[in-house]
């Protein structure tokens, strides 16, 4: 893996990554531009987590060509906060040069937590644990940012706040955002650009060309959520799904 990319925020060529003898990710391409929030979908099972896992650096038993930023960072659906530090701590886990704790108010400030800095983590409510773990990312300046499925534990209503959350501090920040949902609505409600993977390849993408800010009743998503539907396997129908516009990467 290489960490320099000139005219895109990511470019993965011909990658593959097999486990057990059996390819889960297959000759798979994708660019992703800089600035660009990018939502991948998929069936379980079909190599999204493990394709964020090799461009935030984890996974390195890879074939193919993968460039990405030097600065990345990558929220998980877990916040994984270590119970024995403060939350202003957690925040600075793995940086270099041992920054100081106002490095990390800033990051929780932006991300509205500045309040609980010096709280424990058990204390945290779920939406401000999440958030703990996004200020955790956001405090590496990063120019990619890897979101795996980070509101999938939160109740609904904390999903909302959060998902309004990352897109305001996406606009703010002007990153390449990666996001890996299950959720059509959410990728529609937050990605320039949808992709859904299949067969170990980005096998359909669609431009989310919409005005923001976005609302799940906003008559403009009802065509992109049944076409990214069906290109899910939900109620498909293979006499609507035109060839012109699917999108093999192989």
């Amino acid at each position: 893996m290489t960490a320099t990319v000139a005219d895109a925020a990511v470019r993965v060529r011909g990658l593959t990554r097999s486990f057990g003898g059996r390819p889960v990710i297959d000759g798979l391409d994708l660019t992703l531009r800089p600035g660009e929030f990018t939502a991948l979908l998929g069936q379980s099972g079909c190599g999204k987590s493990t394709l964020l896992r090799v461009l935030a650096g984890l996974d390195r038993e890879i074939e193919g060509t993968v460039l990405v930023p030097r600065r990345r960072a990558v929220a998980f659906q877990a916040p994984r906060l270590m119970p024995w530090k403060r939350v202003w701590r957690n925040v600075l886990l793995g940086l270099d040069g041992r920054p100081g704790r106002p490095v990390a108010e800033r990051a929780l400030a932006e991300v509205g937590l500045g309040h609980r800095s010096g709280a424990w983590p058990k204390t945290l409510s779920g939406g401000e644990a999440q958030r703990a773990s996004l200020a955790r990312a956001l405090v590496r300046e990063p120019d990619l940012l890897l979101l795996d499925e980070p509101f999938g534990a939160l109740d609904a209503l904390t999903r909302l706040r959060a998902q309004r959350l990352v897109a305001e501090v996406w606009q703010r920040r002007g990153c390449a955002v990666l996001l890996v949902t299950h959720d059509v609505d959410e990728a529609l409600l937050l990605a320039d650009r949808a992709l859904v993977m299949r067969d170990g390849v980005i096998a359909y993408e669609t431009p989310v060309a919409l005005d923001r800010p976005r609302s799940p009743a906003d008559p403009g998503l009802a065509a992109l959520r049944g076409r990214l539907l069906t290109e899910l396997g939900v109620d498909e129908h293979p006499g609507d799904r035109p060839e012109k516009t699917r999108t093999a990467a192989r």
